[in-house]
């Protein structure tokens, strides 16, 4: 059993890994900028991009799980200025800010969560989001880095954008995004583990072309559109983002998480 601060604990992987931690039978402190519902969780008033309240979150803490990141893409979809900038506050300033906090504090583990093929990616937020992974690797403490594909969530939220669109010319490269709860329970396991540095990569359980996962999804949805698949080559991919790992596979599907996400699923 350990003590652990968990940031993003509120978003879509946090509101996994939460009742994951609990079923291991962790003793959970979610840093927050207000108080939540969650009776199962202690809370702690605190903001990343700041570093207010960050040192009063860490007292008896051993473990860190840093889940915390700012995407304007994952939470408004994409727009122009997204190819120019994008923020910094929380995941490296944010990042700076609870690592040497977590010094301080003597944490033991300190567990980062980040993303697949960042080295590839021209997007600004990938940039900024592996500044914050370079900052845990240069850390003296004990620390996880464990990186996942992109989350079925996203995948939706990417391809409801197109519904509009009688034909989606989308690229034939191969990607395996994974499903929040798979992700939970890995960085559950990886709190007890023993393992230190940089871990197995995880992503879902289906390795196919893109413009195969939206048939699966305009397929759920009962949709008329025609899926027009683009080949392109492997390095244009990356840096789409169009990812894919063979490190660790989670379990649940893509068309079983359709079938749970979209009632109209035929």
């Amino acid at each position: 059993m350990a003590k652990i601060l968990v940031t993003g604990g509120t978003g879509h992987l946090g509101r996994d890994l939460v009742p994951a931690l609990n079923e291991a039978g962790h003793i959970i402190r979610l840093l927050a900028r207000k108080t939540g519902q969650d009776n199962s969780v202690e809370w702690a008033l605190g903001d990343l991009a700041t570093g207010d309240g960050i040192d009063e979150a860490l007292v008896s803490i051993d473990t860190v799980i840093h889940a915390a990141t700012l995407s304007p893409i994952a939470r408004r979809g994409m727009r122009l200025i997204d190819f120019f900038s994008s923020p910094a506050s929380v995941d490296v300033e944010g990042t700076r800010h609870l690592l040497a906090a977590s010094q301080r504090a003597g944490v033991s583990h300190f567990i980062f969560v980040s993303i697949v093929g960042l080295e590839f990616s021209r997007l600004p937020y990938a940039r900024v989001k592996l500044a914050g992974e370079q900052l845990v690797r240069e850390s003296s403490l004990p620390w996880s880095v464990i990186r996942a594909t992109p989350f079925y969530y996203l995948l939706a939220k990417m391809l409801g954008g197109l519904e509009w669109l009688p034909v989606w010319p989308l690229p034939t490269s191969p990607s395996n995004p994974v499903d929040t709860r798979d992700v939970a329970r890995y960085l559950a396991a990886a709190v007890t583990d023993g393992k230190r540095g940089i871990r197995m990569e995880i992503g879902g359980p289906d390795v196919m072309p893109f413009s195969s996962f939206a048939r699966l999804y305009r397929d759920a949805l009962g949709l008329a559109r025609l899926v027009l698949p683009l080949p392109i080559s492997r390095k244009m991919g990356l840096r789409m983002g169009l990812v894919e790992t063979a490190g660790r596979f989670g379990e649940k599907t893509w068309k079983s998480w359709l079938s749970e996400h979209h009632r109209s699923a035929r």
